[in-house]
């Protein structure tokens, strides 16, 4: 009878969070909130800014709306969930709310590798092939890369969501850590997980490996055709419309690599918590500032937004 009864799918499971200290907890309430408020007023900006003003009408900022779309979207299915965990004593998810979210993260991620290839491509023709960008990169194109990217992202939500409806978990099941990622939420499973291990690693090196391609052979291009440029002006011209881009790819790319290929001995919560919290909380929050402080159109597109704001009061 015990063996049947510890075997009911739970229906809700317990978030360990990040600390069970209730004078942490405050602080990092209000620190994570503070990040939350930034990460969408930043991004928002940003799409408002791209909605709004004519000369930014162009597909490196057709991408960039969409990215900043992608990070709010990343940052929204995980921080306002656990801002409330931060306040309740009960730290409870149910199992629909869980997978929910999980997918979402999913989207989300897979979503936002795939626009960042496409503003590499972007970048490339840009650079390399100046003369024939309105001709390539028309509408129809960019659209199709955008939807593309979000496709991909929604294939690697639902790949990896459907075999996680059908894995046991026990009554009492408790998750370490402030979200129902993937791997911690397969890690506190009751059955036997190997094949959704395998379709997250697979998905992952397939989704993760080709994104990543296709931005480093855009990028060696880019940067042999830069090298190429006689004048250091030039030079720093062609290579300032995408810094804030490359910034970006580093920043994601680097986490994720460490994450995935760190020895199990590295294996801490602790580190896994905060590599979580860089790449689905700090990068949605920091995509936008290195994007308004390194790129100078979107910089003069806020001066003209805040002038007429200014002027109509």
């Amino acid at each position: 009878v015990f063996g049947m009864e510890n075997q009911t799918s739970a229906s809700e499971f317990v978030l360990s969070g990040l600390t069970s200290d209730p004078h942490l907890q405050s602080l990092l309430f209000f620190v994570f909130l503070v990040i939350y408020f930034i990460t969408l007023f930043g991004n928002m900006v940003i799409m408002i800014v791209i909605g709004t003003d004519p000369h930014l009408h162009s597909p490196m900022y057709f991408f960039l709306f969409h990215l900043a779309l992608t990070d709010i979207c990343y940052s929204t299915s995980i921080v306002p969930y656990m801002l409330l965990n931060f306040l309740v004593k009960q730290k409870t998810v149910e199992f629909s709310t869980c997978i929910i979210q999980m997918s979402l993260i999913l989207l989300s991620a897979g979503s936002e590798i795939f626009i960042l290839s496409a503003m590499a491509f972007d970048r490339y023709i840009a650079i390399c092939k100046p003369l024939h960008y309105q001709e390539v990169m028309n509408n129809l194109l960019c659209s199709q890369l955008v939807g593309g990217a979000w496709a991909m992202g929604v294939l690697h939500s639902i790949i990896n969501t459907l075999p996680v409806l059908n894995v046991q978990f026990c009554k009492y099941t408790e998750i370490k850590h402030f979200s129902c990622e993937l791997p911690p939420l397969l890690a506190a499973a009751c059955s036997r997980t190997l094949l959704n291990k395998l379709v997250l690693l697979s998905s992952a090196v397939i989704f993760g490996s080709s994104s990543f391609l296709l931005t480093l052979i855009s990028y060696i291009y880019i940067i042999s055709t830069v090298l190429k440029i006689q004048t250091a002006k030039g030079r720093h011209k062609a290579f300032s419309t995408c810094s804030s881009h490359l910034i970006i790819v580093v920043l994601l790319y680097t986490t994720a690599l460490f994450l995935y290929t760190k020895p199990s001995s590295v294996s801490s919560l602790i580190l896994d918590q905060l590599f979580s919290i860089q790449y689905s909380i700090l990068t949605p929050m920091l995509n936008p500032i290195i994007y308004s402080l390194k790129n100078n159109d979107v910089k003069i597109a806020l001066g003209r937004m805040l002038g007429k704001i200014h002027v109509s009061h």
